[in-house]
């Protein structure tokens, strides 16, 4: 009942576009200061490896494959982290913030929370994974005030894409 809610409401569509706003604005602010302040990964990549979140009562690395993870690819590979990582921030606020491939942006930003977290990063992380279980239940309505009010009806003419299920197309929604 809430996910219809979240998906049809023009209520759920405003308010979906003012937590779509505050999470395009973080993640946009945070890209934009890493882009124009030199950011390099490699620190917290090392920090990363050496303390990872640990069981209590084992004291063993409680995700052992994300940390063979980030000492066998992304520690080596820190300059394309460099880039990616500041650019995927910024990207994903401007997508949220401009309310364009909405949907597409707040899934790519929880992955980069849950990225964080698993790093054994807490700080805004879970709050900000909040907001963007929301849009992306929102689905398409989180992005009607927004550039997906045009750019998914062109899309969906120029793949030939169907909106919604049938249960839709008995509603007239077609």
């Amino acid at each position: 009942m809430i996910t219809r809610w979240l998906r049809e409401s023009v209520v759920a569509s405003v308010l979906l576009l003012i937590a779509r706003i505050y999470l395009g604005w973080k993640w946009l602010d945070a890209g934009w200061h890493k882009i124009t302040g030199g950011f390099d990964a490699s620190g917290f990549l090392k920090n990363a490896i050496a303390k990872p979140p640990v069981d209590s009562a084992t004291k063993e690395a409680i995700y052992p494959r994300f940390v063979s993870f980030l000492e066998h690819f992304a520690l080596p590979n820190a300059k394309l982290f460099n880039f990616l990582i500041p650019w995927g921030e910024f990207l994903v606020g401007l997508g949220l913030i401009l309310g364009t491939f909405t949907v597409v942006a707040a899934f790519f930003g929880m992955l980069m929370n849950f990225m964080f977290l698993l790093a054994g990063t807490v700080s805004s992380n879970p709050w900000l994974i909040i907001f963007s279980i929301l849009i992306l239940l929102g689905s398409s309505n989180s992005g009607r005030f927004g550039g997906d009010y045009f750019v998914l009806p062109y899309l969906r003419k120029v793949f030939k894409i169907k909106r919604g299920s049938d249960s839709d197309t008995a509603r007239g929604r077609a």
